[in-house]
């Protein structure tokens, strides 16, 4: 499993496990995997979607811009 944590400056969108993340990857949507390389990536406007759909039903989330990380299993989106 992922851990995944999406963040704005003022509070915590999500915190939660995922099998996978897809994001709008400033070259184009890529979805993370478990096992994923490590990578640092631009976002551009657009969804950042958690498969499979978490408890509280909110699988994806609209954003304008930002930056995910991932190393080890683990996804932090900044936005």
């Amino acid at each position: 499993m992922l851990k995944v944590r999406i963040i704005t400056p003022d509070t915590t969108l999500f915190e939660g496990e995922a099998t996978s993340v897809t994001v709008p990857g400033a070259k184009g949507s890529f979805q993370i995997l478990v096992g994923h390389a490590p990578i640092v990536s631009n976002l551009i406007k657009g969804k950042v979607t958690i498969s499979p759909k978490p408890a509280d039903g909110h699988d994806s989330f609209d954003i304008i811009s930002g930056v995910v990380e991932v190393n080890h299993n683990e996804v932090i989106v900044l936005v």
